[in-house]
């Protein structure tokens, strides 16, 4: 930075605070971010969607090919619908060396590279990722891969975000909330969805609902919508009739199809892991080469079934027209399922997100018409298909909220919130009861990340801060010398050793002095002496500060990996002086 940017970048703002650290630490540096980002993010997506059209004409020579049946392209007439081999292709040649090269990273559906970079590395993503995913997705999609644009869009404005952040130096905290503004911006506008956004940026992303990263979520997420608004229009995602519950029976059909089709949404999430292991196993070549060669193969499943090019929104408007009948909704759903797992394991970049829609568009359809030949009167199939999308994306990621409010968003349809927000419960229950793991989390379980499991202090043990151990005190030691000893101590509470030279618990300063203002006084440590939960040098610090918010005291001992011997003493003073300075809280004022 030269000399005249750093007296720009120095300048005092109302209040003569820096600009940086107004930036960096007042809330008015927050909303500045947070409308920036939520700018970037809507124009990202925006030409991401752009791009995507744009590629799809070229490579198949129709706006959505999901739509075209067996129609040739018109570039290549002589092909006939045989194009459809080689689209695959031609787009795994550009975006395999691409993505191989410039970021890994960008390869397959994204959003657990976000959740694994807000959750283990501070929301640092590499701001090279912004071009490249936006490239690369862009040729899968529009060269046939069977993904969606949300998983895309959502590392796009991510990694916006995170360069955004790092640019001006803030803190990890906000950082992270940073990432998350550029997820929920990118989802707002490329599905005209401003509710949407910030639920699936804080259900899933931040996993975490705090006021503060909440309102500057939303503050991005307007901010995308309006500028999605504006060069997209105003429209809802599906073009539906009304639709209406006429019966209070049909409830009944509606927890039996969350039921259901959450355990499709499972199958999906599970399946799509499998084929991807299935390649893994299979390739032996370069990575580079991977989505050409695999390509092949996707390209034989769209000649067999077309309706699986790209993502394939027409199809599931159709679907729940009602112009498929029963054996073609479930070929369509199971075709989904293997075309997304192979597209995301030949190497593909591209989203979860609207596959599971798709499936459970085509299930739910399905099972509207089995419903309605069962119990006459069972209303509209394509009710049951749009619930049915609500269920299987609960049943895939588990996040409930986001699954009500984007269905309800990208449908308009206010009359089926009662029993979508029934299916989708219960498909969130039976998912997790089938599955310890989501569509999203699953890959990051895979390689030893879990989410679930608070790293607050980035798996740093207890043995690197622990603190030398205080003097042990005998059992047998009379309570008014213990009471000396423990007023001298620092701690304020001390191990407790037995005769046998064995560790027997801890005695605090507080407790010997309730015991002496006791009429019948005991005579010796041993009857005060307790037991806290025991922590070992090579536990994390996450598990001791856990350890010492249940006990009533200052510390605790730190016993070896056996948990045999005392090696050492545990504080909230020492465990707090190792937290980060990144992940306390966003401040501001």
């Amino acid at each position: 930075m030269s000399e005249a940017a750093g007296r720009r970048w120095s300048l005092a703002v109302p209040g003569r605070v820096p600009l940086r650290a107004w930036i960096a630490e007042r809330t008015g540096g927050l909303v500045v971010l947070a409308v920036l980002i939520g700018a970037g993010a809507g124009i990202g997506a925006v030409g991401f969607r752009w791009l995507i059209s744009a590629v799809t004409r070229v490579l198949s020579g129709h706006a959505d090919y999901s739509d075209a049946g067996h129609a040739a392209n018109g570039l290549v007439p002589w092909l006939g619908p045989y194009f459809v081999l080689f689209a695959p292709v031609v787009a795994g040649l550009i975006y395999g060396p691409l993505v191989n090269k410039f970021a890994p990273e960008a390869r397959g559906h994204g959003v657990p590279e976000v959740m694994y970079a807000v959750a283990e590395r501070g929301g640092r993503i590499a701001p090279q990722v912004t071009v490249v995913k936006a490239l690369a997705s862009a040729l899968c999609i529009g060269g046939g891969g069977s993904v969606g644009r949300e998983g895309p869009i959502v590392q796009i404005g991510s990694a916006w975000g995170s360069t955004i952040g790092r640019l001006t130096r803030i803190p990890e905290a906000r950082l992270r909330v940073l990432v998350a503004c550029g997820a929920a911006g990118g989802i707002a506008a490329t599905f005209n969805a401003p509710l949407a956004g910030p639920f699936f940026a804080m259900e899933l992303i931040l996993r975490d609902f705090a006021a503060r990263a909440f309102g500057a979520v939303v503050l991005s997420s307007v901010t995308a919508s309006v500028i999605g608004r504006a060069m997209l229009g105003d429209h809802p995602f599906l073009d539906l009739p009304k639709l209406h519950i006429h019966h209070a029976y049909q409830y009944l059909l509606f927890a039996l199809l969350g039921l259901v089709v959450g355990m499709v949404g499972v199958a999906f999430s599970r399946l799509l892991y499998l084929i991807e292991d299935a390649c893994d196993w299979l390739w032996r070549g370069p990575e580079w080469l991977r989505p050409a060669i695999g390509g092949l193969l996707l390209g034989g499943l769209l000649l067999v079934l077309p309706q699986m090019y790209g993502v394939g929104y027409p199809v599931m408007q159709h679907a729940m027209d009602g112009r498929f009948g029963l054996w073609l909704l479930l070929a369509l759903a199971t075709g989904k399922i293997l075309a997304t797992g192979l597209t995301i394991g030949i190497g593909g970049s591209g989203g979860v997100f609207a596959p599971s829609l798709f499936i459970g568009a085509m299930s739910g359809t399905a099972f509207g018409i089995l419903a309605d030949q069962l119990v006459p009167g069972a209303g509209s199939p394509g009710l049951y298909g749009l619930i049915g999308m609500g269920a299987a994306f609960a049943g895939a990621t588990r996040a409930a909220i986001t699954g009500i409010i984007v269905l309800f968003e990208l449908t308009g349809e206010y009359s089926i919130i009662l029993p979508l927000m029934l299916a989708i419960v219960l498909a969130t229950v039976v998912s997790r009861r089938l599955s310890g793991d989501t569509i999203y989390t699953f890959k990051l379980t895979r390689r030893g990340v879990r989410l679930d499991h608070p790293r607050r202090f980035g798996g740093r043990a207890v043995g690197t801060v622990m603190e030398p151990l205080p003097e042990p005190l005998p059992a047998q030691t009379p309570l008014e010398e213990a009471a000396r000893e423990l007023l001298l101590s620092a701690n304020g509470a001390a191990p407790v050793i037995g005769e046998d030279e064995q560790y027997h618990g801890c005695v605090t300063a507080r407790a010997v002095a309730e015991a002496l203002d006791q009429e019948a006084q005991r005579s010796c440590l041993a009857d005060l002496a307790q037991h806290p939960p025991t922590v070992t040098a090579d536990a994390s610090l996450d598990a001791a500060l856990d350890a010492l918010v249940e006990v009533d005291a200052s510390g605790i001992p730190v016993l070896d990996e056996k948990a045999h011997e005392l090696v050492g003493w545990i504080t909230h003073r020492t465990v707090l002086a190792a937290l980060p300075e990144t992940a306390v809280a966003t401040g501001g004022r």
